[in-house]
């Protein structure tokens, strides 16, 4: 044990470390907010097609050798976004083959641009890392904390002060149209903080496994708890401690950080099944 914490100590003492703990939590946090409404809205697949958009711009993003990729990844998977749930609207584009047309297309593109790019020494390393979120925590700089902190804490705030319409319309959109609430600009605005949460994330866990983020923490506080606000406030929880569990054992024994979190995630899911079972609460 005090090896381990010889060990940490060790690790903690550099900047690049500090960087990631704090980031991976914020990140973790701004993720598990929207994942309850993502969930119960049946939503879950936007998010993981918006995580392959936000792979084609990086892509791009890095053939045209920008130094901060989040400039151009940002606007581009919001505005994915935007057209998702525009196509998702349209009865002539359903929505899931609106989302498998675009996240389909935007990851072959990027892959394309990527062993295309002159900027990519490892084309394969680039990509892994792309993806999976192999390394990419682990070399955020100054900038990245700030920008990733800024983002972060906007979802929050943004969260807070819209929880009474994100809440009537998770649970009857219906009725909330009915009462005279703007329902179809509260789901552009739920898809656009999705998007902002997606871009953020993939610097944690790569592309591919950014719905993990979302959707395990939800479906874990379920189990146990019935109402929104303790499924929200119990997947908030959840997915910070398993953020932390899963870095802190990625930075101990050198496995990828992004896979890493997504097991913490799923034992967690598992322990949280059974207490559920146990308790007679599970669904």
């Amino acid at each position: 044990m005090s090896e381990i914490i010889d060990k940490l100590q060790m690790y903690f003492s550099f900047p690049f470390v500090r960087y990631a703990l704090i980031v991976g939590v914020l990140i973790a946090l701004c993720s598990s907010l929207l994942g309850v409404t993502l969930v119960l809205k049946r939503f879950s697949f936007i998010g993981d097609g918006l995580s392959h958009v936000a792979f084609g711009a990086m892509s791009v993003a890095t053939f045209m050798g920008m130094t901060q990729e989040m400039y151009l990844v940002l606007p581009v998977t919001v505005i994915s976004a935007i057209l998702l749930l525009w196509t998702g609207n349209n009865t002539k584009i359903k929505g899931d083959a609106a989302v498998a047309m675009i996240s389909v297309g935007a990851m072959a593109v990027g892959y394309m641009v990527m062993n295309l790019s002159t900027n990519s020494i490892n084309v394969s390393g680039d990509v892994c890392t792309s993806l999976f979120g192999s390394t990419a925590i682990l070399t955020l700089n100054k900038t990245d904390l700030l920008l990733c902190s800024i983002l972060s804490g906007v979802v929050v705030v943004l969260f807070i002060l819209f929880y009474n319409r994100i809440f009537s319309v998770t649970f009857d959109e219906n009725f909330a149209r009915a009462a005279g609430a703007k329902t179809n600009e509260m789901n552009l605005f739920i898809a656009i903080i999705i998007a902002v949460i997606i871009v953020v994330s993939m610097k944690l866990v790569g592309s591919l496994l950014v719905s993990a983020l979302i959707v395990f923490p939800a479906l874990a506080a379920m189990r146990v708890f019935k109402s929104f606000l303790s499924v929200t406030v119990c997947s908030a929880a959840f997915s910070v401690v398993a953020t932390l569990i899963g870095l802190l054992v990625s930075i101990l024994y050198g496995t990828p950080v992004g896979s890493t979190i997504v097991c913490a995630d799923i034992i967690g899911f598992v322990i949280f099944y059974i207490i559920g079972l146990t308790t007679g609460r599970a669904r």
